[in-house]
Order: structure tokens, then sequence, then C-alpha cells
């Protein structure tokens, strides 16, 4: 798959895509009044979710991944009720996948065994370019920083494009105009959550959920196309994951069975 083709999910429908808008708030805000004895949470409900489930379910379907770190209370209420709200995302045709070992989870569309689509919530949208190149910088570095020994990986908005810029075309002549996408691209990681920070820091934390989001495998293959979009007669094989290849550590398996 090229580089441009890599997708993201997003809800589909407007009225819940308008959701998004509220993206980054926290679970942690104030809880309406309600009887902890019943479920019931308001006139005529008649949903089996506790309160605190239902605001994990929600914040799965409006988020593209909830984390431990970012999303406490609904990551507490999924991990005390997985099987319960992993059933509920499936009569939506959604797929639960969760990281215990990072805290991550996220959805996923199911896809028939037979073949063919479901109905669904949501919808594909291609990576720019740009933004391609910097989850594959965000990615790198946080693999490289934590095999150092490093617990938490951060990151500077220049220096973020400065990379990208590396991988401009010989023949572009827009300067500005690349610049103004490899920022554009750094505040739209940072929206869906995979750098940590306000929108106008100048610096940010990667978040851990990028090591599952994109496995190392999938990693290799989206440098590999964009060196090659920029340089066709590149050699396939890159060195920087030399040693990666020839590893036969377990750490390595298991993270691209994650994937």
């Amino acid at each position: 798959m090229s580089t441009l083709e890599d997708q993201h999910e997003h809800l589909a429908d407007d009225e819940y895509a308008a959701l998004s808008q509220d993206e980054h708030a926290d679970q942690d805000q104030d809880e309406p009044a309600h009887d902890t004895a019943s479920v019931s949470l308001f006139e005529g409900d008649e949903g089996e979710l506790e309160y605190a489930e239902r605001r994990a379910l929600v914040a799965l379907l409006k988020q593209r991944f909830i984390s431990a770190r970012t999303h406490p209370q609904a990551w507490r209420a999924l991990t005390g009720n997985e099987r319960v709200i992993r059933s509920r995302l499936h009569e939506l045709f959604l797929d639960l996948q969760v990281d215990p070992v990072r805290e991550v989870a996220w959805k996923r569309q199911a896809v028939p065994e037979t073949g063919g689509r479901f109905p669904t919530l949501l919808h594909d949208v291609a990576w720019s370019r740009e933004e391609t190149v910097v989850l594959v910088h965000l990615r790198d570095r946080y693999r490289v920083a934590t095999a150092a020994g490093e617990e938490r990986v951060f990151v500077d908005r220049d220096d973020v494009v400065d990379y990208v810029a590396g991988f401009r075309p010989p023949h572009a002549t827009d300067v500005s105009g690349d610049e103004k996408r490899a920022r554009n691209a750094v505040s739209s990681i940072q929206k869906a959550g995979l750098l940590i920070g306000a929108p106008t820091d100048h610096r940010f934390e990667i978040s851990e959920a990028i090591e599952s989001l994109l496995p190392l495998e999938r990693l290799q293959e989206l440098l590999v196309s964009l060196q090659q979009t920029n340089d066709p007669e590149a050699p396939a094989e890159d060195p920087l994951f030399a040693d990666d290849r020839a590893s036969t550590t377990p750490q390595v398996t298991d993270e691209e069975d994650r994937g």
C-alpha cells in the first residue's frame, strides 16, 4: 500500500462527527447527578449500561483511541467491563482493540468473514503525505528513545517540520507552501492525540499509543514507500531497520503481532 493510501477512520455521519469538536476533553469532568442504584439516567431510558460504561463507549466512538493516561475514567470503566462494551461496539459493526501493556484501546471497522462490507459509522480518510511523514518520524523517534531507556519521549514542532522538509522531492519549488502543509500536519497529529500538548505548544510529548497504532512492521513499509516516492531507484531495503529485521527477540515479534 502506498503512503498516500494509508488510512485512518472518522465517524462518517455529520451528527456523530460533530462530537469530535470536544476531541481532547478529559473524562474527569463533573458528572450529572443520577441514582447510582439504577442504570436509568433519563426518562424512558432503556439502556443497560451504567453511566461510567456509557461514557467509555462514547469516548471510544468520539476518539481515535483512548488510554489510561488521556482518559483515565473511561479506561477504568472499559477494563472493568470490557466484554459488555465490546458487545455494544459489535452491534455497530465495530471491533474493539486493546493493548493492555501500553493501556491503549481503539476501535476498528469489523470485516465480514464472508467478504464484503458491513454498514458503518466510519469512513476511511487517507493521511496526507506530510501527515504520513510526521507519523513515521514520531514512531521511529519513540522506538529509538524507548529502546535507550527513556520513559517519556518529546519532540519539538520545528524539528518535526524540518524532518518533513527532508522528504521534499528535488523538483519541489513551493518552499513556503510545503512548510505550511508540514505545520498543518503536526497540528493534525496533535489533534488526533498522538502528540500530547496544547495546539500552540512548541514542544510535545509523543503518546505511547503510537506504538500500538503504528506497529514496527507498518513503520518499515511506510518509510520505504516514502523514500521510493522521492527516489524511485532507492533500494527497497532500508538500513535504518537492519538490526530490527535481524532480531528474533519476542518483543519485536509481539509488537508486529499486535498490528
